[in-house]
């Protein structure tokens, strides 16, 4: 039985503006507009501006909501002040990762969570789960949220035009309340293009006239409609991993390189700690595979799943890979043998269908913006 995607408070909107659909996570949402590489381009010159409602919100409330997070959680949230957000992740007991989310702390004792679009669910109910015992309230809040974003270098200027709120003083990783073309927003500055940007958490029933208003507001400057394609060739440009490709459940945060985000310091017990002290020792005495980028010297595109092979021999595998617009050239990352991790490591190919295509092994993230 097949059920229909659900549709964001934005749908006819992009509908109206010719947008190419497809199901992602169970969402109808925008995959282009137009031209994917325009819309790249765009924010990386100028600005986009992207629909990302589908990502799950998640409120946390009461006496002990931070003990309950970092119970839950692999991160310490006792150390995120009023005003600030934290990227971390969830855990299962033996240490695999169910998800990686931004936490904010939006008052004394409330947080929001932002779980990814497909493992929303998963993330309210293993919250629920671990609050037995908490005087906290986990409360689903996917549909209180439409979520707006504009992402580029000419986002600061286009955003401060519609709003008074003190951007400047808005720090990466931080969100504040405040009215953006006379609609009130919860204003945040996370982003995942590799770029500056915002984040604009609204009422659904208020999403189209923020859209337009931005749309005017940012015409002089470039900014177009993006889509999830291009947020994916974004994101991948800079480093950043997605759940599903870089992270999985079979990954612990110290196999994906991101051991920092484990607190083990924090006061209290939490789920997985054990599994993590263990992963930590083995990520630091011989760990198996290292993330890295691979860059192709011809035109062939690695896709996830493809292998990486070393003389023959399989040493790794692709997680995500496409175009790079910015470089002109493929572009992938890899879990690799730690042997073969090294920037510069030479005889390193793809297995694309029977070819072995030769990669440069480059350290992440493959673009870095001019601060």
């Amino acid at each position: 039985m097949s059920t229909a995607p659900r549709l964001t408070a934005l749908d006819a909107l992009h509908r109206s503006l010719g947008a190419t659909m497809t199901d992602f996570a169970g969402w109808d949402m925008p995959l282009r507009y137009a031209s994917e590489r325009d819309e790249h381009n765009a924010v990386r010159t100028k600005a986009g501006l992207f629909d990302l409602s589908h990502m799950g919100e998640i409120t946390v409330t009461g006496p002990r909501a931070v003990d309950l997070l970092n119970f839950a959680l692999v991160g310490n949230i006792g150390t995120v002040s009023p005003g600030r957000a934290r990227y971390t992740m969830i855990c299962a007991e033996d240490g695999g990762i169910l998800d990686d989310l931004i936490v904010y702390r939006l008052g004394e004792t409330k947080y929001m969570v932002v779980a990814n679009a497909g493992n929303a669910q998963l993330v309210l109910d293993t919250l629920t789960e671990r609050a037995a015992g908490f005087d906290a309230e986990v409360r689903d809040d996917r549909d209180a949220y439409a979520l707006l974003a504009v992402q580029g270098p000419e986002s600061p200027a286009i955003l401060a035009s519609v709003t008074d709120a003190d951007l400047d003083g808005l720090k990466y990783y931080a969100g504040l309340p405040g009215t953006v073309a006379g609609v009130p927003a919860l204003i945040a500055r996370t982003g995942y293009t590799g770029e500056d940007g915002f984040e604009l958490f609204v009422a659904p029933e208020h999403a189209e006239e923020l859209w337009k208003a931005l749309t005017e507001a940012g015409a002089s400057r470039g900014l177009i409609p993006c889509g999830l394609s291009c947020r994916d060739t974004l994101r991948l440009e800079a480093g950043m991993p997605l759940y599903g490709h870089e992270l999985t459940t079979a990954l612990t945060p110290f196999d994906a390189g991101l051991g920092r985000v484990v607190k083990f310091e924090k006061d209290g017990d939490f789920v997985g700690r054990k599994a993590l002290e263990a992963a930590a020792e083995r990520a630091e005495s011989a760990p198996p595979r290292k993330l890295v980028g691979l860059v192709a010297t011809g035109r062939r595109v690695p896709r996830a799943g493809f292998s990486v092979v070393v003389g023959g021999e399989v040493v790794g595998e692709v997680t995500s890979g496409a175009p790079s617009p910015t470089l002109g050239k493929p572009i992938a990352m890899a879990y690799v043998d730690a042997a073969y991790a090294e920037p510069g490591t030479e005889g390193v190919a793809v297995d694309i269908r029977g070819s072995h295509e030769p990669y440069e092994v480059v350290a992440l993230p493959f673009y870095k913006r001019r601060k």
